[in-house]
Order: C-alpha cells, then structure tokens, then sequence
C-alpha cells in the first residue's frame, strides 16, 4: 500500500520541542520508526510549516496514486478551514493523528476543525499515534 504520512507546523522540532508533551523522538526519529513498523508498506513523509504547502500536497493525493493518508496538522488541526477543505474532497482513507492527547490539553485544542471529514482521529498516544493510523487504515481496507 502507498501511504502518505503529513506532519504539520512545528513537528520539525519534535525531540527538542517540550519533549514532556510530545516524546523525545526526533521527525527523523519517527519517520524512521513508522517506516520501520510496516515495511510491506511504501510510506512517503512530508513535513511543513507552512499551511499552502501543506494544501498542495494533500491536493497531490488526487492524483498520485497515495492509498492512505495520515496527517497531524499540528496547531493547524483546531484553525484551518482551508486545510479542512483541502481534505474533504480526498476519497481514500484518511486518519488524522496527535502525539499529545488534545482532549487533556488546553481548551482551544479540543475541538478539531479537520476532524470532521477525516475517518478517524488518534490522539494521546505519542509516535504510536502514527501507527495506530495506519493499522486504521489496514483495517478500512479489510471490510
């Protein structure tokens, strides 16, 4: 299976960046450790901090034949309607994913603007986030 994974704003300084909330786990880390998990899997990474690059590479997923996606858009996640309807139109399965559990954060992270036209969100879980969203993402492929 070819699968997308996006990390959004500020994951690029995962390992240095409050490692209490979100693991000491660099991108590189976790991208490793994702590939690592499902090697049967063709698993492409795409990190920004920048929101349009972030709509032109979900929007790419129309196209280049990407069979699941995975995303953690970060503080994008409860502000982005752009992002939002950017994801509503991919038909493939699609899991949104949280290192942190956002539900025990501060209150403005409780509510996902993109969560509503993903299949799932993931959240609290740390890089395991990731992998719980792919086997997600098997799983919908198995009914």
């Amino acid at each position: 299976m070819k699968l997308l994974i996006i990390h959004g704003p500020n994951l690029n300084l995962l390992g240095t960046r409050d490692p209490d909330t979100y693991g000491s786990m660099t991108l590189d880390q976790l991208n490793t450790y994702i590939q690592a998990s499902f090697t049967k899997h063709s698993i492409n990474f795409f990190q920004s901090n920048v929101e349009g690059d972030l709509i032109n590479r979900i929007q790419e997923v129309l196209t280049d034949g990407t069979e699941g996606l995975v995303v953690n858009l970060g503080g994008y996640t409860h502000t982005s309607v752009a992002l939002r309807d950017a994801l509503d139109p991919i038909s493939i399965p699609k899991v949104e994913v949280h290192l942190s559990n956002i539900h025990a954060r501060e209150k403005f992270r409780e509510h996902s603007v993109t969560g509503a036209v993903m299949n799932g969100i993931i959240t609290g879980f740390g890089a395991d986030s990731y992998l719980l969203g792919i086997r997600a993402i098997e799983g919908i492929y198995a009914k």
